[in-house]
């Protein structure tokens, strides 16, 4: 019999009592590796009655105390960086670099919540008025929740529960039921670095526990990374219920390619950005737009793509690996022949992609399209596999409209050796993240991950100094000590401090 993926409520990992249970597969050989449970009703309020009573003591840790925390936490997630991304090629089937890669990145955001103690200095001045001082002080917000997607297991929690536990909230993670087994690895060393009980709880399910989450009145903020449906859903639903709520949604990344650029340089970062991780990133490069006489490129473009091979994490060879489901794979194959039919060149045509010895993994082979223009469902829908569409334009002007005509505004990149030409591009694209000669341009967590638009909704974005500000309140304090030399003053009948 294969595993039940356990809740993790209250300090311990526990068997649900739920007869509502999940398969989760590894996506190269259907192969059902465990079931998790949705958790039942009761699950999901003990799990918040939990975190909600560990608040009123977690609060109350010093904040050097919570960040020798994060120290301990982030030594234990790099001594099982490998383990936990066998976990994740596993449940995941992505390669081990990739997986790897998958784990430090969260790694680093766990650093950053080690830096808690200055991200969360208040303000003051002295003397606002005659000995009155005024001073503000950044305090948690109680029960916090994370609502995580598939393509990222383990560094889209940790871009979450680190930083709103380092500021002194308790969390509530609910991960994706298609691979839950990396986050449970993940709470094992949160405890084993000395975690309290009920500060982080994780429970497993679908929509009706995102629903729990969203309607639940003790859960002051949530989190969210996924689908753009599902994303305003979120967004809607948690803003309703009168919470705070920072909704990641989808992306069509551009990447802009002017003539002046190094093409091997451009080649190079195309063939990475475009199907690594079998497209399934929401900065993905999923657009590539040649102004003027880099159009040349596109066939030598086409021709390294076709070089990239998918294969199961086990072949140190294989590129990239599976789509998470076979769903997923039929989604993308119907993409692909609908550009087909809406006029698109398939310059190169990955859906009859084969993987030997694996016949019934969820197989997408690199594909690109050319003459490719806006008004086609490749360029609109985010496709989310390894395909990428690309345009010709002939000015940088024109390139600028394409991206800021978007609804999207996730990521996008320029590559081109004019100073002139960045600049003008960085100051006038409609995107929260911008690289210049850099592919995906995913910040590092000592800033923001900063989607605009269609791609957002919400205030505050993830990690960084705005995350800080997502999980807290901030308290201002006006005072005055009174001096018995001083005489007492006649009432004051206006606002003015005297």
């Amino acid at each position: 019999m294969t595993q039940q993926v356990k809740h993790f409520i209250d300090g311990e990992f526990v068997t649900s009592n739920s007869d509502k249970l999940i398969p989760v597969t590894n996506p190269a050989t259907q192969e059902v590796i465990a079931q998790v449970p949705c958790a039942t009703a009761e699950e999901m309020t003990r799990a918040v009655e939990s975190a909600k009573a560990a608040f009123l003591t977690w609060k109350e840790v010093p904040v050097s105390e919570r960040a020798r925390l994060m120290m301990r936490f982030a030594h234990l997630l790099k001594e099982h960086q490998g383990e936990i991304a066998d976990i994740i090629c596993q449940e995941l089937g992505k390669t081990v670099e990739d997986a790897k890669g998958d784990v430090w990145r969260g790694i680093e955001v766990v650093e950053q919540a080690a830096n808690i103690p200055s991200l969360m200095m208040g303000e003051t001045v002295e003397n606002v008025a005659r000995s009155i001082d005024t001073y503000s002080y950044i305090q948690p917000l109680g029960v916090c929740a994370g609502i995580t997607p598939f393509n990222f297991p383990a560094m889209i929690p940790l871009w979450m529960f680190p930083m709103a536990i380092a500021c002194g909230n308790t969390f509530i993670l609910k991960p994706s039921e298609q691979d839950p087994m990396t986050v449970n690895k993940i709470a094992e060393l949160f405890v084993q670095a000395g975690a309290p009980k009920g500060v982080l709880q994780v429970v497993h399910g679908a929509k009706e526990q995102v629903d729990a989450i969203l309607h639940h009145p003790d859960i002051k903020a949530i989190s969210f990374v996924g689908s753009v449906n599902v994303g305003q859903y979120i967004y809607k639903t948690g803003t309703d219920n009168l919470k705070r709520v920072q909704a990641f949604a989808g992306a069509k990344n551009h990447m802009v390619i002017m003539p002046d650029a190094n093409k091997q340089q451009v080649v190079n970062a195309l063939v990475g950005a475009s199907v690594g991780a079998a497209g399934q990133r929401c900065m993905a490069i999923s657009v590539a737009v040649f102004v003027g006489t880099a159009a040349e490129w596109i066939p030598e473009v086409a021709a390294a793509i076709g070089k990239v091979r998918p294969g199961v994490y086990t072949d140190p060879n294989a590129a990239y690996g599976p789509q998470i489901s076979p769903q997923a794979r039929a989604r993308v194959l119907s993409l692909i022949e609908q550009g087909k039919k809406e006029g698109a060149t398939c310059v190169l045509d990955g859906s009859d992609c084969k993987v030997e010895g694996y016949p019934d993994g969820n197989w997408v082979g690199p594909t690109v399209f050319s003459n490719v223009t806006t008004e086609m469902e490749i360029y609109k829908q985010e496709i989310f596999g390894p395909v990428l569409t690309t345009m010709q334009v002939p000015t940088l002007q024109e390139a600028l409209k394409v991206v800021n005509d978007s609804p999207y505004g996730n990521g996008t990149s320029i590559f081109t050796a004019s100073g002139a030409a960045a600049r003008k591009y960085q100051h006038e694209v409609e995107v929260g993240q911008v690289g210049i000669n850099i592919p995906i341009p995913v910040p590092l967590p000592f800033f923001s991950f900063t989607g605009w638009k269609g791609s957002f909704y919400g205030d505050q974005h993830a990690y960084g100094k705005q995350a800080v500000r997502f999980y807290t309140e901030t308290k201002t304090i006006t005072a005055r000590w009174f001096d018995d030399d001083i005489p007492v003053s006649g009432p004051n009948m206006s606002i003015n401090l005297r």
